[in-house]
């Protein structure tokens, strides 16, 4: 019986090492910027949603929006940048209403991902969450934008979100290094949390058979 307690275990504890690994390995990507468009450039002549990514070298590109107006990228370019639930907000903060913005953001994102907000106004809309810059869109047609969807943000479940990710470069900060960007993706990263229950059961579990062992 001892034995079946330790190989037990032992078996719960890969598993974890395995999950957190997958956490970790989950938690990072390197995203290399292709093209943009098509067709979808500012009044100022910037260039707007879809910014087009090879993520971890897939040649299925990803098509991302950009929320950090002072911060540049080239074609071509490469880097590394954290990948998290757009729940837990990212380079403009990570509570109050740095937040609320970056929950705004991702339903603004999902509006022209899915063709519901024209492209232009859509991105200025989260720029100027961001970084007070409109790009040259009706400021009354981006604040009316905003408003909305702050409010929407305010009262929409988390459930909303799933697949909503912001990637971050690696050091980067407003003004400084490679742009943020907001993207979706069908394979959801695990937040801190998941793997915090998914320990606690396990642990759990561990207490209950050594209980039966003996009992």
């Amino acid at each position: 019986m001892k034995s079946l307690f330790r190989f037990t275990t032992l078996a719960l504890l890969v598993c974890v090492g395995l999950l957190v690994g997958q956490t970790f390995a989950n938690s990072t990507a390197q995203l290399t910027f292709v093209n943009v468009g098509p067709g979808n450039i500012a009044p100022t002549g910037v260039y707007a949603y879809p910014y087009n990514f090879s993520i971890n070298g897939s040649t299925t590109l990803t098509p991302m929006m950009c929320d950090s107006y002072y911060n540049h990228i080239s074609f071509g370019e490469s880097w590394t940048a954290s990948v998290h639930s757009i729940l837990q907000g990212g380079m403009f903060g990570t509570s109050g209403q740095a937040l609320l913005d970056y929950r705004a953001a991702g339903l603004i994102f999902l509006g022209v991902f899915n063709g519901q907000i024209n492209a232009s106004l859509g991105n200025a809309a989260v720029w100027e969450l961001f970084s007070g810059q409109n790009n040259g869109n009706s400021e009354a047609a981006v604040q009316a934008l905003m408003s909305q969807y702050l409010g929407l943000a305010a009262t929409t479940p988390n459930s909303a979100y799933k697949g909503l990710n912001v990637y971050t470069a690696i050091g980067a900060r407003p003004g400084y290094g490679p742009q943020e960007f907001i993207g979706y993706t069908t394979t959801v990263v695990p937040e801190p949390g998941t793997l915090s229950l998914l320990g606690t059961g396990l642990v759990g579990l561990a207490g209950v058979l050594r209980r039966k062992q003996y009992s």
